[in-house]
């Protein structure tokens, strides 16, 4: 992506129930650069980017080629942070920021339990959380220097995390502004 983006793609990824929503929003708030928030889940549903609706894991089955097109655009103007469960569809030029959210997956457990998974949905992730498979996605797919793994316990991880991922936006634009 060229570097005269005025802000940076930041993504924010984790297994579901780790608090990806909850710091994309704190951070669009607390950014010192304008950022929009995307739920990447939401704006599949919105714009009808899926291929069918899977019954059984209540979840859509995306259809890659329009989602990446739909982002396109938003991803080289940058001043964007991309929600999502998963990171390793994005290109790898278009992230300055790859923020890995993690979980106690006990906690995890509970979250999702209250937002009504399936007994099925519920294990999957939960194993997803302790084997990393999301972090391991993140470590694979983008440069070493880009990954942050962060846990996400609760209220005082969610603000110390917003807090050190403003700092970095800070030093993202010093850097721009020097070169």
């Amino acid at each position: 992506m060229p570097s005269s983006r005025k802000a940076p793609v930041i993504v924010i990824t984790g297994t579901p129930g780790t608090g990806k929503t909850t710091h994309a929003q704190l951070l669009a708030q607390e950014s010192p650069v304008p950022l929009k928030h995307i739920n990447v889940g939401e704006l599949v549903k919105e714009k009808g980017l899926h291929e069918e609706y899977d019954e059984e894991w209540q979840s859509y089955t995306v259809d890659e080629d329009k989602l990446l097109d739909e982002l396109e655009p938003l991803a080289s103007e940058g001043g964007i942070i991309l929600d999502w469960h998963t990171c390793e569809l994005f290109p790898e030029r278009w992230a300055d920021l790859v923020v890995v959210l993690r979980c106690d997956h006990t906690k995890l457990w509970d979250r999702l339990e209250k937002r009504g998974y399936p007994l099925k949905k519920i294990q999957e992730n939960n194993q997803a959380e302790i084997m990393q498979v999301v972090l391991d996605e993140a470590r694979s797919s983008y440069a070493q220097e880009i990954v942050v793994e962060l846990q996400s316990e609760g209220t005082e991880d969610l603000e110390s995390n917003v807090a050190r991922i403003v700092q970095w936006i800070e030093a993202w634009q010093k850097d721009r502004e020097q070169s």
